[in-house]
């Protein structure tokens, strides 16, 4: 059975949908300012590989990504400078260019990754009537107050507030969540915003409360989710920067508004660190995949880095890394190419003790939280194994047919070995060539047979002397 960390309940606990065999997923999204970094991609990687097992074990995923295209203030807070704002200036260009071109480029990003496309991706200034709604509502339960056309949530009014990331508005005030500026219209200096009226912000909306007015990020995502989702969802994941203040927030703001719980399961996935430090413009170490696939890394390379670590640990981004995981993948698609070359005499029951065996380890460890690092050391043990089964020309073609469709499977989780290629039929004139390059061998002219070598090469044959006799592949085109 599946077993998932909570960060509501600080526990492992079994995963039960909702509602037999469909399962409900919001992922919080990008703040489409600049291109993603490769922090923003482990926190989509791990939201796929979520998705993709969950899918594995037979259930329907309506998952939900947005894109946040206004009102995500630096440093997460209610008064300062808007994110889409900061890049308009910096790029001399109006918000609404700004988050179409950030969008294309992170869907390019997301085919490179191999993400599955959610069910949808909704963008924040495609929803502001819903959020209207949404805090027009609150108002009238009585949890939010409007004061000079801007509109905030009475954090005091909700008694579970801080159950999510701990901190309680008796912690607030003791200093445990961080200084807060001072802002004479709330009622608490802890409360949120939910609509701001700022005629100078360069994008605004008509609202009940002002002429010129804009949403608060967290209302963004309840009406968002809520809307596609239903009022209560399965699952919730982001950042473990996002657990405070934000999700705390959509907690708050989305139960004070229905009276249902708002979120079964919140997942969260912890910090990528370069080179052992945060991420930062001013250390000048923000990677995008731009920047790592003109290093000649293809992007199914950094996949699998960033979801080779546990999702709840750091991982530490370096190239050393990149380079182990480049290694990793050959690793692994050389193993499939060469499945599909075996013709072995037959293992019998050996390879399948040996497949219901790593079967097992694959599903025991996933279910246990996702657990990467037990998944990944059981199938390179499988790979070890059965490369030697074909070493000694035992791996029978059927067999290893089998073998292939296992990794495939494994593989629509793991998304990092993609398709490979069948063998193809080795054209009569390279049978020739290697016919006559042995006799070459066997007379011990190198010279000769390795000038047959180069014309088989460029033939796009490859040749591999082992020592069960001469083997040969097809150069992947």
């Amino acid at each position: 059975m599946l077993k998932l960390y909570n960060t509501l309940t600080k526990g492992k606990e079994i995963f039960k949908p909702l509602k037999k065999g469909v399962v409900t997923m919001y992922n919080c999204g990008l703040t489409v300012y600049d291109y993603a970094s490769i922090g923003n991609l482990r926190a989509f990687t791990f939201a796929d590989v979520l998705r993709r097992y969950l899918e594995y074990k037979g259930l329907a995923v309506k998952q939900v990504m947005n894109f946040t295209d206004v009102g995500h203030m630096f440093q997460d807070v209610d008064i300062g400078e808007d994110r889409m704002e900061a890049a308009a200036r910096r790029e001399k260009k109006d918000p609404w260019s700004i988050a179409e071109f950030y969008i294309k480029a992170f869907l390019e990003d997301a085919q490179k990754m191999g993400f599955e496309e959610p069910m949808a991706r909704p963008r924040a200034t495609d929803h502001i009537s819903e959020m209207m709604e949404l805090v027009q509502r609150l108002i009238d339960r009585g949890y939010a107050y409007v004061v000079n056309g801007s509109v905030y949530f009475d954090v005091s009014k909700f008694k579970d507030y801080g159950k999510l990331s701990g901190n309680t508005i008796e912690k607030l005030k003791l200093g445990a969540g961080g200084k807060v500026e001072f802002n004479p219209d709330k009622r608490n200096q802890f409360d949120f915003a939910l609509w701001i009226n700022d005629p100078r912000h360069i994008m605004n909306w008509k609202s009940p409360w002002c002429e010129k007015g804009y949403p608060g990020w967290h209302i963004e995502c309840s009406a968002m989710a809520m809307k596609y989702l239903g009022e209560t969802i399965d699952i919730h994941t982001g950042g473990v920067d996002n657990i405070f203040p934000h999700h705390e927030n959509e907690i708050a703001q989305s139960e004070a508004a229905t009276g249902k719980k708002f979120v079964n399961y919140w997942l969260h996935n912890e910090h990528l660190l370069v080179e052992g430090q945060r991420m930062g413009r001013s250390l000048r170490n923000i990677y995008t995949l731009r920047d790592i696939m003109a290093k000649d890394y293809d992007p199914k390379v950094l996949r699998f880095l960033l979801l080779s670590t546990h999702y709840r640990q750091q991982l530490n981004f370096t190239f050393e890394g990149l380079k182990a995981a480049k290694n990793a993948i050959d690793r692994l698609v050389n193993f499939v190419r060469r499945l599909t070359q075996a013709d072995g005499k037959g293992c019998g029951e050996e390879i399948k003790l040996l497949m219901n065996r790593v079967q097992k380890d694959f599903e025991k460890a996933m279910d246990d939280d996702l657990n990467m690092g037990h998944v990944l050391a059981a199938l390179f043990d499988f790979v070890r194994d059965v490369n030697k089964f074909m070493d000694d020309n035992l791996l029978g073609k059927e067999e290893a047919e089998e073998v292939y469709k296992l990794m495939m499977r494994f593989d629509k989780v793991l998304g990092v070995i993609g398709e490979v290629k069948r063998r193809r039929e080795l054209p009569k004139e390279a049978e020739e060539l290697i016919r006559r390059r042995e006799e070459a061998r066997m007379a011990k002219d190198w010279e000769t047979a390795d000038k047959i070598r180069e014309q088989l090469k460029a033939m796009g044959v490859i040749i591999e002397d082992t020592p069960q006799g001469v083997k040969w592949r097809l150069e992947k085109r």
